[in-house]
């Protein structure tokens, strides 16, 4: 009876979870230093909702158009890499044979094994023995600009949100304070799914997480508070 394979491994996770934890991560700390610049502007309650609510349309569209553009152009040398390829197999495939026996010699097989593994795998699929091997471009990995897109916006309005309901709940008087202290909280959170969720360590990915968020809060509190003395 064969064992069965219990390893756990995260690497499948890695194209939607990082457009998730980016678009996440940013729409709770831009959002929420827009709302403190705002407020500390001495800006009403309204105004400083209104500002964060067009902040998270806005960057919520933003997010998915970026996400969508870069991993368009990634996902078009991709495939640009691949037609190439299938080129070369049809123009020359015993030099492409030699090619990929070749890369299997580098990683330590004997020429006539890696003679012998290469074949075999030419003769189920060329182009995916290549591609996997030689272009390092695998069904894991490969770009989904659709899935990036959407994976950023929805994360994006959804870590949005959350500052967005602490102006709701907050009163109108410390609301900086508040929703500075309350986005840091929803930061290190954010850090430590994001890190549980691709195996990495929860401590590590909620401090600099939160740190870098606590410096964008408080550079956007300081234009804030200038600007509002100014006007």
């Amino acid at each position: 009876m064969r064992p069965r394979h219990t390893e756990n491994h995260f690497v499948d996770r890695a194209g939607w979870l990082r457009a998730a934890v980016l678009g996440a991560n940013d729409g709770i700390l831009s959002t929420a230093s827009l709302i403190v610049g705002v407020a500390a502007a001495n800006a009403d309650h309204g105004a400083v909702l209104l500002a964060g609510i067009a902040g998270m349309v806005a960057g919520a569209m933003s997010m998915a158009a970026g996400e969508y553009v870069s991993v368009s152009s990634q996902a078009d040398t991709e495939n640009a890499d691949l037609a190439r390829e299938k080129a070369e197999l049809a123009a020359d495939p015993a030099a492409e044979h030699a090619e990929l026996a070749a890369i299997y010699v580098a990683r330590g097989l004997d020429p006539a094994l890696a003679d012998q593994v290469a074949r075999q795998l030419a003769a189920k699929d060329a182009l995916e023995a290549h591609a996997r091997d030689e272009l390092g471009i695998n069904e894991i990995t490969t770009a989904r600009p659709v899935q990036a897109a959407f994976a950023s916006a929805a994360s994006f309005a959804a870590g949005a949100f959350l500052p967005l309901l602490t102006v709701l709940v907050a009163p109108s008087s410390g609301l900086p304070i508040t929703v500075s202290v309350a986005a840091l909280l929803f930061l290190a959170v954010l850090g430590v799914a994001g890190a549980k969720a691709g195996g990495a360590d929860p401590l590590k990915a909620a401090t600099r997480v939160t740190f870098w968020g606590a410096l964008a809060m408080a550079l956007t509190y300081a234009i804030g508070a200038l600007s509002g003395t100014m006007v």
